[in-house]
């Protein structure tokens, strides 16, 4: 046995981690549903190799709310997390940063495709 593998207990030893890409894409898919407000299961992954770094696109649909209840009150944008430009370009952001902390991967670009809407129904307070 070498010595990395025999160190001391505790101790680090040498090697690899090694993520699949089905795992990479159900990690990238997790992450987009939860920015954007859908089902994981709607989210699309596509990953490529850009110079040795990760380059995501992700095809989704985004959780919006009704454009009657955006008559009747039109700050429910502003509380909504913004129009869906912002929320898609906020979410590149939180997808490149919540890939890169759960799995270690360095990622070259984020790009994020709206695909749809899925429309928030309106909730009552009680």
């Amino acid at each position: 046995m070498s010595p990395a593998a025999t160190s001391p207990a505790g101790a680090a030893q040498r090697g690899r981690t090694r993520i699949t890409s089905k795992a990479l894409n159900r990690v990238v898919s997790a992450v987009t549903a939860d920015a954007l407000g859908v089902d994981s299961n709607h989210v699309g992954v596509d990953l490529a190799d850009r110079d040795g770094l990760l380059a995501l696109t992700v095809t989704t649909p985004i959780r919006v709310v009704s454009l009657n209840r955006i008559q009747s009150d039109s700050s429910v944008v502003n509380r909504s997390g913004g129009s869906i430009l912002e929320r898609a370009a906020h979410a590149q952001g939180d997808i490149r940063e919540r890939v890169t902390t759960l799995t270690g991967s360095q990622i070259a670009q984020v790009i994020v495709k709206v695909s749809g809407v899925t429309i928030q129904p309106e909730e009552r307070v009680k």
